[in-house]
């Protein structure tokens, strides 16, 4: 049985179907809900219950802490409503208003920069080039495959849309990159997405933490932030397992090299070398007491990015200035919705 939700912030109705999540069913009706991780992990379209009922899938106490809950707010990611509803989502700061369109990309450049995460370059074949913000995300479609999301790592400045992606075990997209794509092909593209963006009027230091392709969204929003002339501490931690994960090294090295209020600290897990060694969240807290005042931007990995979000909250950050985006595999995806 389908059920109508009213959202205050838009003119149309929300039909919801049986078993679909309001955000799902506003996604497909074309309207902007904010939205993030889509998992119950970000917070991002945390929204308040005004009228109706709705059961919540399970998510993290990051997005929606008891206390939340107990005053009403659900995360339209995980509601699946039981009665017709009304609701409001919480206006985030700094909105960033793009028109989400569905695009046909070419393949302009195919890079192996490890042996397990390539980047893709496409450009838009039809229309002017995507806006969005630094740091949001696309949906792809590669050949007859399944859609997925992928954050840009291009300046939003830059018509050639840049991506990261990493070869998973059984994954049949990152599989058909690795082994079937070739420049020329057509890739689909919708969005954009997400709501961890760089915000342009903050004024405090700028913390951003990545753990392995997790270092597309960051490095949108590290070099936005530079050219468009930023002059506050801009730290960049990148964190992955070996030398050979390490990726882009060069580059932020030599950023770091023509902007002083840049640093670039990359951190191996579990190789011995002349940097910095251990887990990445670990080297933050070393080296930083408080962040109260600052901005956090934090991409990778769900329990990466989970632990950089209690260490950062435990040095001081407020939660409105910590913007994460955990990339969950498909799998993890459907862990996750059965609660696992």
């Amino acid at each position: 049985m389908a059920h109508t939700v009213i959202v205050r912030q838009f003119d149309t109705p929300v039909t919801v179907d049986e078993g679909e999540t309001i955000l799902d069913a506003a996604v497909l009706q074309g309207l902007d809900y904010p939205c993030g991780c889509v998992s119950g992990n970000c917070g991002a379209c945390k929204s308040e219950l005004i009228a109706g009922a709705v059961d919540l899938m399970p998510y993290s106490e990051f997005a929606l802490e008891p206390h939340e809950r107990d005053q009403g707010l659900i995360l339209a990611c995980r509601a699946i409503p039981k009665t017709d509803c009304a609701v409001a989502y919480i206006d985030p700061d700094e909105v960033a208003s793009h028109p989400r369109r569905e695009a046909s990309g070419r393949v302009v450049e195919l890079a192996r920069v490890t042996p397990d995460v390539a980047i893709v370059r496409l450009e838009v074949a039809d229309g002017p080039p995507l806006e969005f913000s630094a740091g949001q995300y696309v949906r792809l479609g590669f050949a007859a495959l399944p859609v997925r999301d992928f954050s840009m790592a291009n300046r939003p400045d830059q018509a050639v849309l840049e991506f990261h992606i990493r070869r998973l075990d059984g994954g049949t997209v990152s599989r058909h990159v690795f082994e079937s794509l070739k420049t020329g092909d057509r890739v689909s593209v919708a969005g954009p997405l997400g709501v961890s963006y760089l915000r342009r009027n903050h004024r405090g230091p700028i913390l951003a933490v990545a753990g392995s392709t997790g270092l597309a969204p960051v490095k949108s929003v590290v070099e936005t932030a530079l050219g468009e002339g930023m002059k506050q501490p801009i730290h960049l931690y990148f964190g992955v397992r070996t030398r050979t994960d390490l990726y882009l090294a060069d580059h932020f090295t030599a950023l770091a090299a023509r902007h002083a209020n840049f640093r670039f600290v990359p951190v191996l897990s579990d190789d011995d070398w002349s940097g910095r060694h251990g887990l990445v969240t670990h080297a933050v807290a070393e080296d930083f007491a408080s962040l109260d005042g600052f901005k956090a931007y934090v991409a990778g990995p769900p329990a990466m990015a989970e632990a950089a979000v209690a260490m950062l909250g435990a040095r001081g950050l407020r939660r409105p200035d910590c913007h994460m985006d955990a990339f969950y595999t498909e799998a993890e995806r459907a862990a996750l919705e059965h609660g696992a």
